[in-house]
């Protein structure tokens, strides 16, 4: 699975490269996130729950980031096993850079998922992962710097960004792994740190 994006951010670049390193902030914004800890420079666990159409997991694991060039971007990179949900392996590149007052944030991922994931079909696992990723944005540009709508002289037809809030999912299994899917990530992410978390 490849999917790429960018996303406009009410803040500058130093402030939101550090809130994808802020594990409070990514555990605020990570769809399904349970705990998200720094355990050094360049390493993140996290325990993250979500669904993809008929399979829920949770999911606990690492996720390394490399070719670190602050407050410019990164990579992110992870691989887990979700038991019998599957497994996940992928990376997340993600770059920052100024627009005026803003930031756009831009990241592309690479993810391969098998077992009952790779069963459901690659649209849906796509449709969900997308979904995923657009909450993980939403929240995390309104925790770091608002909507967009209250910035002065911004485009009329530019993508404002709308805090969401999506509930947490009943927890039916309990696996080893993180996902690609919510570092976005990272995106995310951190994914991105972010990413995305492998998810279900």
């Amino acid at each position: 699975m490849d999917m790429s994006g960018d996303i406009l951010i009410n803040a500058n670049k130093q402030s939101v490269w550090d809130a994808l390193n802020d594990a409070d902030v990514l555990v605020k914004a990570i769809p399904g996130a349970e705990s998200v800890e720094k355990t050094s420079d360049t390493e993140f666990t996290a325990v993250a729950k979500n669904k993809i159409g008929p399979v829920t997991a949770k999911f606990k694991g690492t996720v390394t980031l490399s070719d670190i060039d602050a407050p410019n971007g990164y990579t992110i990179s992870g691989q887990g096993s979700g038991g019998a949900a599957g497994f996940a392996k992928g990376s997340a590149k993600v770059a920052l850079a100024d627009e005026g007052d803003l930031t756009r944030l831009s990241y592309e991922v690479h993810a391969t998922v098998g077992g009952k994931l790779a069963q459901i079909g690659q649209r849906l696992v796509d449709s969900s992962a997308k979904k995923m990723a657009d909450e993980f944005f939403d929240k995390f540009s309104a925790i770091v710097g608002g909507p967009l709508e209250e910035v002065e002289g911004l485009h009329p037809d530019s993508d404002a960004i709308a805090p969401t809030d999506a509930p947490l999912l009943p927890d039916e299994d309990f696996a080893e792994g993180l996902s690609p899917w919510t570092w976005g990530p990272g995106v995310i992410i951190i994914g991105l740190a972010l990413a995305w978390f492998f998810a279900s």
